[in-house]
């Protein structure tokens, strides 16, 4: 009877797919350290900043089939709903585990920052559509809005970061130029 008392040795498949998580976890700490510590939000508000552009695109394309009745920071008032696009609502916490997973994904800088910049437009065209559809949804179908927003707005944009996540892995495995 033999007794092997070495400790398991991790697999190189194991090692890097914890490198991934902790690299991931790392980023988001940090990411969400620099849009919430006070400090850094007096020099730079990035979710302020980040907000604001994406409530006046809102309100160019809400205002292509309905009404804005009025903007005022990150509030847009429409007939009969006031919008209001706060953090998790403006898209940036979706672009925010879209960037962290990409860059803590072994690849080069090239196709890091490919996934990146498309990434980002591809989620900023669909959260304003969905902050549109959700206004159209407050003007033409009241009842709805809350059913609409809570179960299907508000994970759509995680979900989707998500999806253009799996395409960009299918692009980098087809270069086969990642690290």
């Amino acid at each position: 009877m033999s007794t092997n008392n070495k400790p398991p040795i991790l697999k190189t498949k194991e090692i890097s797919l914890l490198k991934f998580i902790i690299s991931y976890i790392t980023l988001m700490a940090i990411f969400l350290l620099l849009i919430g510590l006070d400090s850094i939000k007096s020099m730079i508000d990035i979710n302020g900043i980040y907000t604001e552009m994406v409530v006046k695109l809102s309100v160019v394309l809400i205002n292509c089939v309905g009404e804005v009745k009025a903007v005022s920071g990150s509030i847009i008032q429409l007939e009969n709903i006031a919008l209001d696009i706060q953090f998790g609502c403006n898209g940036l916490e979706a672009f925010m585990i879209y960037i962290a997973a990409v860059l803590s994904f072994p690849s080069t800088m090239i196709n890091k920052s490919i996934g990146i910049i498309a990434g980002f437009i591809i989620l900023q065209v669909i959260n304003i559509v969905r902050i549109a559809g959700l206004g159209l949804v407050a003007i033409y179908g009241r009842e709805y809005f809350h059913y609409f927003h809570v179960y299907v707005a508000q994970g759509m944009m995680i979900v989707v970061s998500f999806i253009i996540f799996l395409i960009w892995l299918q692009y980098v495995s087809n270069k086969k130029n990642f690290v």
